[in-house]
């Protein structure tokens, strides 16, 4: 079936008997969002994706190509929404520490917010997205240790300025951190509250000097 034309706000002619009746693309693909986030790619059928969007089976696969396509679109849409604040938490406040505190209060507090499904919907794709092709695993993965370069920069600033010791093992430091938001998000899915996540945080956040310290090298 080829694909229809779409208008410049989005909107995609679904055709059928009668006249054609449209569809907004940027909503379906919302609504699929949300459903593979909450399902995971395995778990959200083509079924459930179908009824969630609004759309028949052969306006989904002429609009996005096919499960797959579908996945990756939803997930990069979820990033744009999602990674503006988490940046912001860690690269805007003055040290090290604070980006990484920030890092987890931020996650703390969007990963049970009300109004959407709880948990990283990028963290969860890691256990949920094994039928997933490689191409969409492999960018996921990417997704994901972006974050731990992100991280591992924002310590290396931090000895670049003084405020952290020489010879700080920066990939340890970075990947501990990582573990504990990723932790969060099943979390979250298993119904833990912002304030039991937020306690999480504070629990890392209290074994900061102690990894300072360890991951130093000895002058």
């Amino acid at each position: 079936m080829a694909m229809t034309d779409q208008d410049t706000a989005g909107t995609i002619d679904k055709p059928g008997r009668g006249r054609p009746r449209a569809f907004c693309r940027e909503t379906a693909l919302r609504k699929a969002m949300e459903t593979f986030w909450a399902l995971g790619y395995e778990g959200a059928s083509m079924a459930e994706l179908t009824r969630a969007m609004g759309v028949g089976s052969p306006s989904l696969y002429a609009a996005f190509g096919s499960k797959d396509a579908l996945f990756r679109e939803a997930c990069r849409l979820y990033e744009r929404e999602s990674s503006g604040a988490m940046i912001a938490a860690i690269e805007d406040p003055a040290t090290a520490r604070e980006g990484i505190e920030g890092y987890l209060m931020t996650t703390a507090d969007g990963l049970s917010a009300p109004g959407h499904p709880p948990g990283c919907m990028i963290v969860l794709a890691a256990v949920s997205a094994h039928g997933a092709c490689e191409a969409a695993r492999e960018e996921l993965k990417g997704r994901r240790t972006a974050v731990v370069a992100m991280l591992e920069r924002r310590l290396a600033r931090g000895v670049a300025s003084g405020e952290l010791p020489k010879g700080l093992d920066i990939a340890a430091i970075a990947a501990f951190y990582v573990t504990v938001q990723q932790g969060m998000s099943i979390q979250a899915v298993d119904g833990a509250s912002t304030e039991t996540l937020r306690g999480v945080a504070r629990g890392a956040m209290a074994a900061w000097d102690g990894l300072v310290g360890a991951g130093a090298a000895p002058d």
